[in-house]
């Protein structure tokens, strides 16, 4: 991805949170405070247990914050595609190590900023502060509808919402991927899955 590209990919990013172009024009002057990077399927941006002073912006791809168990086992607290970005908030607020880690599923290209510039960002120009405040709203509501999904769906439902959240990347993410995401074993996706006719 050349230098235009990375700009037109942080275009339609900002589109998905600002409206009007003077605006995302506004946010594209601060080009020089990201760093943008590809990687390689199963690369980990973050382990748990880091400190993190950076939020990764998903230019393309998918991935995955994961927690690791005790013992050994892992759990998808949450996919990430374009548009949304890693991050542990808990690491840039707080101090606090990373609680869980954010690898790609699929090759991935980001655009990384310091926190610290982003706040300052915010702090000094309301474009930036409305892009911030979106951003916030956005995981907020994404949280909301995960927690929900978890404790009012059947395990079918939650893999037909999969489907229709992840439409153009589903075939992309592992179905042991997909299974985790959900909270169901493997085995129990392969059932729902052959019931819907897609084995």
């Amino acid at each position: 991805m050349d230098p235009i590209d990375y700009q037109q990919s942080l275009r339609r990013l900002f589109a998905i949170y600002i409206d009007r172009s003077s605006d995302i024009e506004l946010l594209l002057e601060s080009l020089p405070l990201f760093q943008y990077q590809h990687w390689r399927a199963g690369q980990s941006l973050f382990n748990q247990g880091e400190q993190v002073d950076t939020v990764y912006f998903l230019l393309s791809g998918v991935g995955r914050y994961y927690y690791l168990l005790a013992n050994g086992l892992e759990r998808n607290k949450s996919l990430v595609r374009f548009g949304g970005a890693f991050a542990s908030v808990s690491t840039l607020v707080q101090g606090v190590p990373s609680p869980f880690s954010c690898q790609t599923i699929t090759p991935c290209t980001t655009a990384a900023i310091r926190y610290a510039d982003l706040v300052n960002l915010a702090d000094c120009q309301p474009v930036w502060s409305t892009f911030v405040r979106r951003l916030y709203e956005q995981l907020a509501i994404k949280k909301e509808k995960r927690e929900a999904a978890l404790l009012t769906m059947s395990a079918r439902q939650r893999y037909e919402a999969f489907l229709q959240d992840f439409a153009d990347e589903a075939e992309q993410i592992p179905l042991r991927q997909v299974a985790m995401f959900i909270g169901i074993t493997d085995v129990a996706l392969s059932r729902i899955r052959r019931d819907m006719g897609l084995t």
